[in-house]
């Protein structure tokens, strides 16, 4: 049996009810989603709420444990970025002592929880440290403040686990340094950007998200996470995938509501990125011919530039912007600066578009480690602005409030005002944007 061409997908997958209900299926995942008539068409806005609360200006914010002032609450850096003569360097191995000595933009550290724990590749692999993370224990522990900070980190650990003030004391102190080993040789990390609140903030709805970045400030977050990726596989071989993801705001699964990307490591690829190369594998031209040629055909193109391409895309359980790398490489860190730098500017803006309050997700796709097929490298945010019910639970179709026209509609006007006021690079929008047939290159690239 013949595979259905773009032209039958679209036909069969996209369409609109005489009544204004729009029936979609994903064509990455199979998601059926309906979007009824006269739902969603509510403006995005930034409006300060009346139930708003004054904050108290800080010289160093002191708001969560992810704050400046709260530096010693987390576990021992692995890296921090900082401006120095106006310009961006990256610092490692900060010791205890030394944590004020700088002011990080971005810091890289070990998530205290960690959903696949040094543990897990400890029992499972037979996994230790590399010799470089062991000196770096080592030489951490050296003076009594890295003794103290890391003992106290483990300590909150502990309470957060029910433990008793009288059960963790008794816990020896050669007990407590080997449970730091997650600290410096585990896989699920955190990249936390500086500030909670926006600059100039006075409400405390006035937070610091991703779109309130300066687009270099966006670009610096993004190579720093992507340096994080590289050294995590580095320092573990078992290591298949590194997922990427960026939950904004409680709605989406945030413990803060402070600015960070977490990047978890595993020993397999996820089943979405198994479904996509299982595709891939049928078609070579996929993303292209049901992603970004087809969001061109219908209008859903909203973003493009040299090296990137941005989309709303259909069959999405939430209201979701997909943006493609158009490079012919696969993975994050063999994309050259200016590539990275390029999609890095239409996922800010999407970002700033979108403004603080709209709860999200921002995830990172790519081709996994050990794979041969060179996938597009793509980010998805998703709107969290709903929740399944009984509906969907009983019939695996899902409702998404906001049409995919409805979502790029509200994109658009905020883009073009983000422009003229120069929040955002310049780069065309909606119907400025080229939409060439085939415009992702990962086509003729191959994996190193």
């Amino acid at each position: 049996m013949s595979k259905p061409s773009a032209h039958q997908f679209a036909h069969s997958h996209y369409y609109e009810m005489p009544d204004g209900t729009i029936k979609q299926i994903n064509p990455f995942t199979g998601t059926a989603v309906w979007t009824p008539p006269g739902r969603g068409n509510k403006p995005i806005s930034n409006v300060i709420p009346a139930s708003a609360k004054e904050i108290e200006p800080m010289e160093r914010e002191d708001y969560c444990n992810f704050c400046e002032a709260r530096y010693p609450n987390t576990p021992p850096e692995k890296a921090r970025m900082v401006k120095v003569n106006g310009e961006h360097a990256v610092i490692t191995a900060v010791k205890a002592e030394e944590l004020y000595d700088t002011t990080a933009e971005f810091r890289r550290i070990p998530n205290l929880f960690e959903i696949v724990t040094f543990d897990y590749w400890a029992t499972n692999y037979n996994f230790g440290m590399t010799p470089g993370n062991l000196r770096r224990k080592a030489d951490y522990l050296a003076s009594t403040g890295g003794i103290r900070h890391v003992t106290s980190v483990v300590d909150l650990k502990l309470r957060a686990a029910n433990y008793t003030d009288q059960q963790i004391k008794s816990i020896p102190l050669e007990e407590k340094l080997e449970m730091s080993n997650a600290f410096f040789g585990g896989g699920h990390e955190v990249i936390v950007a500086r500030r909670h609140y926006k600059p100039g903030a006075r409400y405390d709805t006035e937070l610091c998200s991703s779109g309130e970045l300066t687009p270099e400030e966006h670009y610096r977050y993004f190579t720093f996470t992507i340096e994080a990726m590289e050294d995590i596989v580095k320092n573990n071989r078992y290591v298949r995938y590194v997922s990427v993801f960026q939950n904004w705001l409680s709605n989406a699964g945030a413990s803060f509501d402070h600015l960070h990307k977490q990047l978890v490591a595993i020993d397999e690829w996820g089943v979405a990125i198994e479904q996509e190369i299982a595709h891939f594998r049928t078609n070579r031209n996929y993303y292209n011919e049901l992603g970004a040629n087809f969001a061109g055909y219908h209008n859903l193109v909203f973003a493009e530039n040299n090296h990137a391409i941005a989309y709303v895309e259909i069959g999405r359980r939430h209201p979701t912007i997909a943006i493609y790398s158009k490079s012919e490489h696969a993975m994050p860190h063999d994309h050259t600066d200016e590539e990275i730098r390029g999609i890095s500017d239409i996922v800010h803006a999407c970002h700033s578009a979108m403004g603080s309050r709209i709860p999200c997700n921002e995830e990172w796709y790519y081709s996994p480690i050990d794979a041969i097929e060179n996938i597009p490298w793509h980010i998805l945010i998703r709107w969290r602005t709903s929740n399944p019910a009984g509906f969907e639970g009983g019939t695996r179709i899902y409702v998404n409030p906001v049409s995919p026209n409805a979502l790029r509609d509200k994109i658009v006007p905020r883009l073009f005002e983000l422009k003229n006021q120069g929040k955002i690079e310049a780069f065309p929008i909606a119907w400025e944007c080229p939409c060439q047939p085939n415009a992702l290159r990962y086509i003729v690239g191959s994996k190193p």
